[in-house]
């Protein structure tokens, strides 16, 4: 399980700011600082590199990898992770490497979130063949697990490859950080529920409400067993769409128009019984996707945290 506050009906995390306006460091740390001291139990950072709108206009966030150490830095007690981490930006062992150095700095509190990518406009900017990208994701996945949790591999796929590869030094937890996998694809789930904790899907995909969830668990749970695996074992989460005062509506880097959700919002009990809605449709773990995304909108979500913890 992700961690989360005892006794809480689920666990409550924040999607840092990607695009909506240009987020400069100290703002970053200091609303994943804000985040902590309200309690949340996680910090999430999407890794991305460029956006490209109808209009012309381009937006693009901050590496991931890189504002993930200084976030690792920045805190003291929650999880953190990539919500996620697209194998096809990052050669599989630099990867695995990547993710055990900032499981190293935070002192064993990453979560390791994967996915295979979907926006064409940054695999050409970044020179990646956007072709084949499940059968591409496989095999990345297969190095950058196998080196966290065993240590070492000798691969030769059809895309990549890590000759007599060893991950030194090893993460901070025996085994690696838990992986997440972002993606309720078939195939997908076929390829990593023998070896996830957890598996995310985005607001979109549950219509941003909790009556939503069950048909993606049910095909989580269907890949587990056709794995031999115990469904239970796989952490359900959902990212959640959260409107604040101020809010009208995110700046988002996919544009599909099944991003146009209803918001939950209302006052702080009002979000907290929309939240224990999805820890009741069997949702273990939220990450709030916050509108409008600042310091104060989050210090604000202290009194929800509060109501749930009273549960």
């Amino acid at each position: 399980m992700i961690p989360r506050r005892p006794g809480r009906p689920l666990g409550v995390g924040v999607q840092l700011p990607e695009v909506e306006r240009e987020v400069r460091w100290p703002e970053l740390r200091a609303i994943a600082r804000t985040a902590e001291q309200a309690g949340f139990d996680s910090v999430w950072f999407g890794d991305h590199l460029l956006y490209r709108y109808d209009s012309g206009e381009t937006r693009g966030p901050w590496e991931a990898w890189t504002t993930l150490a200084g976030l690792a830095e920045a805190t003291e007690r929650v999880a953190i992770g990539p919500l996620v981490a697209a194998t096809a930006f990052h050669a599989p062992f630099m990867l695995a490497k990547q993710a055990a150095t900032v499981d190293e700095i935070s002192g064993g509190r990453l979560v390791l979130g994967l996915g295979a990518g979907w926006n064409p406009v940054e695999f050409a900017a970044l020179g990646a063949p956007f072709d084949h990208r499940i059968a591409r994701f496989e095999e990345a996945f297969t190095i950058v697990r196998t080196l966290l949790a065993e240590g070492s591999i000798d691969f030769q796929g059809r895309f990549y490859a890590a000759r007599e590869a060893e991950l030194l030094p090893r993460p901070a937890r025996p085994g690696g950080p838990p992986l997440l996998i972002g993606s309720i694809g078939p195939r997908m789930l076929a390829a990593t529920v023998p070896y996830v904790a957890a598996w995310n899907a985005w607001y979109a995909d549950t219509d941003n409400s909790p009556d939503g969830v069950p048909p993606l668990i049910e095909l989580v749970d269907a890949a587990a067993r056709a794995a031999g695996r115990d469904p239970a074992g796989i952490e359900r989460t959902v990212a959640v769409l959260v409107r604040m005062p101020g809010g009208t509506g995110r700046i988002m880097g996919d544009t599909d128009p099944r991003m146009q959700v209803i918001p939950l919002t209302g006052t702080s009990e009002v979000i907290a019984e929309g939240l224990r809605a999805y820890a009741r449709a069997g949702v273990g773990h939220v990450q709030l996707v916050v509108d409008p995304i600042t310091e104060a909108s989050v210090a604000a979500l202290a009194p929800v945290l509060e109501a749930l913890d009273r549960d």
